[in-house]
């Protein structure tokens, strides 16, 4: 009677299990959620009339610079200047003790005056012995030997004439004089102290500052390209056919008087590409010291059709060249190398690369990925960027 009683369990238990099979085959999977494209800030390029401008970077070097040193040996007995000042060329500076030298100039002095006595004695007894050995008063040996006298007598003069501006060089060289105008640095010598030919050290360096020198590191395509563009008229040149610079102290300040670029360098480094070009400053205050580094500004005119990308949106590749990510017509991402000039402001000037309509992404860039599709919004930062400078 048992045995019955488990089967009926049994199959009721399969009927059951059967049930729950049958419901989980009824049930669909999930469909997965859809993500929507990564959005982006972009910028619709349009070309826009900017002002072109070139900053160089240089360092300010001294018009004339002259390193005082003495020309004679002998101890400072003055100075006649005071440090920081202005001086004239021919100005004393120093005076070195004078009295061995004056009395080297005196004894030349002397022998000078000696020779041109000999001189005259042996001029007359030439001039007697001429009748004579006509008369074969006396012999003409005794003549030539008057004759020979007379010249010796005219060397001995030039000799002691140079022994004479020698040692008045030398006296003269006790007076330390400034060789050009200039500012007078600190002195490196005190009075008392012993002064020597050939030392190592100065005795003071005058500087010349007003005018000065800018001189900057310029491409050497670049110094073509602004060579064309003054030959076309681009670029406005002052009367004298020189380029007006402007030029930005390292605090930031603009200095107030304009410069003139001046092409006078020929070689161009080798290892750098680059050529050193001067530019001249009028530097009647003497703000401008050597030394400083500055950046000289050139105005290269108008760009009627510049394309103009903000900064941020520039990104580098493992060989440092400059790219930017842009869309197609389907918002698909790809990347794009671009070669950049000057800048304006917050946007670099795209010389290459880039043409009116593209769409340049600005904001997301760390999100997205070439062949990618993105949703674009304008870039909210756009007025800015693509107003004009």
């Amino acid at each position: 009677m048992k045995r019955p009683v488990c089967l009926r369990a049994s199959a009721t238990c399969v009927s059951i299990a059967s049930l729950f099979l049958l419901g989980a085959c009824g049930r669909k999977a999930p469909a997965p959620v859809a993500v929507p494209p990564q959005k982006v800030e972009v910028l619709t390029l349009q070309p826009q009339s900017v002002q072109v401008h070139t900053q160089l970077p240089g360092r300010i070097s001294a018009f004339e610079i002259a390193m005082v040193r003495p020309q004679v040996n002998g101890v400072i007995l003055k100075r006649y200047f005071v440090e920081g000042s202005d001086v004239k060329a021919g100005q004393q500076l120093y005076q070195i003790d004078p009295s061995a030298y004056q009395a080297v100039y005196d004894s030349a002095t002397g022998q000078l005056a000696q020779a041109k006595a000999n001189a005259v004695t042996a001029r007359a007894k030439l001039e007697r012995y001429g009748p004579l050995m006509k008369a074969h008063a006396v012999s003409k040996q005794e003549y030539d030997d008057a004759l020979a006298s007379s010249r010796a007598a005219d060397a001995q003069i030039l000799v002691a004439k140079g022994q004479v501006e020698a040692a008045a060089v030398n006296l003269r060289y006790t007076r330390v004089n400034s060789p050009i105008d200039g500012r007078i640095g600190r002195s490196l010598l005190t009075v008392g102290a012993l002064a020597t030919v050939g030392q190592t050290s100065n005795l003071a360096v005058v500087t010349k500052l007003d005018p000065i020198y800018v001189d900057v590191n310029l491409p050497a395509i670049s110094l073509l390209r602004i060579r064309r563009e003054v030959a076309s008229g681009r670029i406005h040149t002052n009367p004298d056919h020189s380029v007006p610079v402007t030029l930005q102290m390292e605090d930031g300040s603009t200095y107030e008087s304009p410069g003139k670029m001046q092409f006078s360098e020929v070689n161009v480094d080798q290892d750098t590409s680059t050529v050193v070009v001067r530019a001249l400053f009028p530097n009647s205050d003497r703000l401008l010291l050597p030394g400083m580094y500055v950046h000289a500004t050139l105005d290269e005119g108008t760009d009627p059709a510049a394309i103009l990308v903000p900064q941020q949106a520039v990104t580098r590749n493992s060989h440092g060249d400059p790219q930017v990510v842009v869309l197609d017509a389907d918002d698909k991402v790809a990347q794009r190398p671009i070669t950049t000039g000057a800048t304006q402001g917050t946007d670099w000037v795209v010389t290459s690369g880039l043409k009116a309509g593209d769409r340049v992404v600005v904001v997301g860039l760390q999100k997205i990925h070439p062949g990618q599709k993105v949703s674009p919004v304008p870039f909210s930062d756009a007025a800015p960027a693509s107003g004009a400078k």
